[in-house]
């Protein structure tokens, strides 16, 4: 069910998150610095960026866990700083670390979340999540002796027990080993089949390709946003894959040649990046004329090429003005 429009709200209600022009300073540091994002009913919108970049933050307002210094917005209809308890009944959370009871099994430690909603037919609800999430058969293990998977699983069951119309997940899969999370994005995509949003923060590429929808912030700055394709044609970058020895020496040399603005090492190869496509191509022409051993050849541009172009050109928000490092 849709949360109602209050006296003064003018919700979309198209838009399961809508905030407009987000801040928050820690002391001196400006953490989240004019955030604005719109999270459509029924999307998966991957929020991306560095350790430290300010997505919990940025997560933690939009539900109305954490006050803004400045801005607006609403989450499922209901405005996050002056309506947060509504939110919190209607969306589930679900923390970066583990923070369920290790000595207490699946099943008590879903009912324990349970009598915390005061749910009605509690057990019921938290025999529907454990069916649903394939939990039922381990339903009396303790929740300390499971694998990083299987704690993603229980936490997500705990955070589906009210029945939410949104999932905030804050970097939900790290730690956990490829066959879970591709496990874990199945169950995220059927959830937003079902008409459930998802907002999840992640590091990995291959999950962010998964998303309906990005935003990718750094230093506390939202610097793109769109499905996949959009924030890749963003950047205008154009990417060679070069082939051949010594290629991290390579690009250390490359850097300062025309056209080139960034060199990465992916395997056996060096993507060369730049948005100079013309001059960019010739430097790689003249490159492999002079060395036959190398081989160059053009290729698409990757969510991982931009994003380390994108964080090259930002501005640590934690760095000191005399010596630039973080502090």
């Amino acid at each position: 069910m849709n949360a109602p429009a209050t006296a003064g709200n003018t919700a979309d209600p198209a838009y399961a998150i809508d905030v407009h022009g987000l801040n928050k300073h820690f002391g001196a540091k400006h953490v989240v610095n004019d955030v604005s994002l719109r999270v459509q009913r029924g999307e998966i919108f991957g929020f991306l960026g560095p350790n430290g970049s300010g997505k919990t933050t940025c997560i933690r307002m939009m539900c109305g866990l954490l006050t803004p210094d400045s801005g607006s917005g609403t989450c499922l209809g209901y405005d996050i700083v002056r309506e947060s308890a509504q939110i919190k009944r209607h969306a589930g959370y679900m923390t970066q670390r583990f923070s369920y009871w290790d000595d207490l099994t699946i099943r008590e430690n879903l009912d324990f979340v349970a009598r915390m909603y005061e749910m009605k037919n509690r057990r019921d609800a938290v025999d529907r999540a454990l069916e649903q999430l394939g939990l039922a058969s381990r339903a009396k293990q303790l929740a300390g002796a499971l694998s990083g998977g299987w704690k993603q699983r229980l936490a997500l069951a705990a955070c589906m027990l009210h029945e939410p119309e949104l999932l905030l997940l804050d970097e939900p899969t790290a730690g956990v080993d490829p066959s879970a999370r591709r496990d874990f994005w199945e169950e995220l995509h059927r959830l937003a089949a079902s008409g459930i949003s998802v907002l999840v923060s992640t590091h990995y590429m291959d999950e962010a390709e998964r998303c309906h929808k990005l935003a990718y912030i750094a230093y506390g700055k939202l610097l793109a946003r769109g499905t996949s394709q959009e924030v890749i044609d963003s950047q205008r970058l154009a990417t060679w894959a070069v082939y051949g020895q010594n290629l991290v020496e390579l690009g250390e040399q490359l850097r300062r040649s025309p056209g080139v603005e960034q060199t990465v090492a992916f395997g056996s190869s060096l993507h060369v990046s730049g948005p100079d496509t013309p001059e960019l191509h010739a430097t790689l022409e003249q490159l492999a004329r002079s060395n036959t051993t190398l081989r160059i050849e053009r290729q698409p541009t990757g969510l991982e090429d931009v994003f380390i172009f994108m964080m090259s050109r930002s501005t640590d928000n934690y760095a000191t003005p005399s010596t630039g490092q973080a502090s």
